[in-house]
């Protein structure tokens, strides 16, 4: 299940998700359908209708962290075959 669809599942229709974060359902079926991705400016109002259980990084996880640099934890890199910080 794509971040889009665990949305609307959330929110129980397309058209819910549509009001909540006030667009059209049929973005929100092109986002869903992978026709579109989902804007960043939309990012945080999917979050907030969805009281987080659909995240910025679930619907950008090939950007987000340039988008929302401020979300960026900075946790030590582990050492793969050691389990220890690089």
């Amino acid at each position: 299940m794509n971040p889009i669809q665990l949305a609307i599942q959330e929110l129980g229709s397309a058209s819910a998700l549509a009001r909540a974060i006030n667009v059209t359902p049929q973005a929100v079926c092109f986002w869903r359908d992978g026709r579109r991705k989902t804007p960043a400016e939309q990012c945080a109002a999917i979050e907030r209708a969805t009281g987080g259980a659909v995240t910025r990084k679930d619907l950008r996880p090939d950007d987000w962290h340039r988008i929302w640099p401020e979300l960026v934890t900075h946790e030590p890199v582990k050492d793969a075959a050691h389990g220890e910080p690089a």
